[in-house]
């Protein structure tokens, strides 16, 4: 996830919420709340018992390069938002939290590769560290892990390592505890962009049929497709130049991949040219086929191109992308035969460098990780339409990179020791 410059101090003189500015120090450490009703916010680095919201959910937002997590209260019902402040004092490239069990996964960004495990508290939404697993075995370099996920049984833990040209995965226990590296497939390839000088892989899913697993790889300009082992938890690669990979064009820098619920058809973000790739998908022989490209860039773009993020609603009626370049969202429209997508929207992001977003579980709501402007903001959704509607709350976080939920419907898991 090495991608982008490393974040340089905040000028003090930076205004809250400005949107040619990111915000100081200090003003993060106010952490002022603006949300659809009243909201009482709380000190960074204070997560408070009294306002325990068993109701309500939490999220945990990683910053990038500033070593720490943040946690915020969620009200689903009415649109507002707590902030908790810093909750643990840790490197935080990208986090991800178990569907059941209060744990939350947080990727590091120091050599090594180190994933850390953390058991939540739900009435506060304090961390308290169980498990820490380096990845690597031999360290690489700065830069770090790019992403890590959960597959869809969440019995594995996939895992991007950008600096080290690598996915691994990672067994996890029944009660959401990390197990030892399973396996470690090494990518091969380079592009022509100087960013590009061999692979960095920054994406990794598992297919629905649960027989592969695909890794976007920024640096060699392909979408790899290794087997997996839902048994043993183990990836193994396919020759890079055969069955085993997808190209895209030279340049391109493959960063998010994700399926539609028919299983057929494969979205793939490019970041350096800021496109959407349509993808069929064959589950049969692991192949994929292009079908479809289209820019997430405005017709007029001038200046940086890159895209972000990428995600497909529940019902696989819209997909949704963040382009950095011009700091906003674009939401597509998908054909119900075919996959194929149609713009329909293109929305500031109501910050600076919509580094990554997130939809909320019950389909009403998306968060977006501003993070050159310091901001979580919170967008409405209108699920016939896929329609954003930015409802003016945001929580001020120090360079916010990624969001996982933990939703009050998963309150009550079995007991972890």
């Amino acid at each position: 996830m090495n991608d982008l410059p490393q974040p340089q101090p905040h000028p003090r003189t930076a205004p809250v919420g400005s949107p040619s500015a990111r915000p100081s120090r200090r003003s993060v450490l106010a952490a002022m709340t603006v949300s659809l009703g009243a909201a009482t916010p709380l000190l960074s680095g204070t997560p408070a018992s009294a306002a325990s919201g068993r109701g309500e959910d939490l999220l945990y937002i990683g910053t990038w390069g500033q070593g720490q997590v943040h946690a915020v209260r969620f009200d689903p019902e009415h649109g507002t938002l707590t902030p908790l402040g810093s909750v643990a004092q840790v490197s935080s490239n990208w986090v991800a939290v178990h569907p059941t069990h209060p744990v939350l996964y947080v990727a590091g960004g120091e050599q090594g590769g180190h994933v850390r495990v953390f058991r939540i508290d739900d009435a506060s939404g304090a961390l308290r560290q169980l498990d820490d697993v380096a990845t690597e075995t031999v360290p690489t370099g700065s830069g770090g892990l790019s992403y890590i996920g959960l597959t869809g049984e969440a019995d594995t833990l996939l895992v991007a390592d950008f600096a080290a040209g690598s996915a691994v995965t990672v067994p996890v226990d029944p009660d959401g505890r990390l197990r030892g590296v399973a396996s470690v497939v090494q990518d091969v390839g380079s592009g022509p962009s100087p960013r590009q000088s061999g692979p960095h892989p920054h994406h990794v899913v598992v297919d629905p049929s649960g027989r592969y697993a695909l890794v976007a790889d920024f640096g060699a300009d392909r979408v790899f497709v290794c087997d997996y082992d839902r048994a043993t938890h183990r990836m193994s690669a396919g020759a890079p130049d055969g069955p085993g990979s997808y190209a895209t064009a030279a340049g391109s820098g493959p960063r998010r991949l994700a399926f539609h619920p028919n299983g057929r058809t494969l979205y793939l973000l490019n970041e350096l040219t800021a496109d959407i790739q349509v993808l069929g998908w064959d589950a049969a022989g692991g192949t994929l086929t292009a079908r479809q490209v289209l820019p997430t860039n405005a017709p007029d773009h001038t200046g940086a191109t890159s895209a972000a993020e990428l995600a497909v609603s529940r019902d696989g009626r819209h997909v949704y992308t963040s382009n950095r370049g011009e700091n906003a969202l674009v939401v597509f429209a998908t054909d119900p035969a075919t996959g194929l997508l149609t713009e329909v929207q293109r929305v500031p992001c109501a910050g600076v460098t919509p580094w990554s977003f997130a939809l909320h579980p019950g389909g009403r709501w998306l968060f977006v990780a501003n993070e050159a402007s310091g901001s979580v903001n919170l967008f409405a959704v209108d699920r016939a339409s896929g329609h954003l509607t930015d409802t003016g709350a945001s929580v001020a976080v120090p360079y916010p990179d990624c969001i996982a939920f933990r939703t009050r419907d998963s309150y009550h898991p079995p007991r972890l020791v």
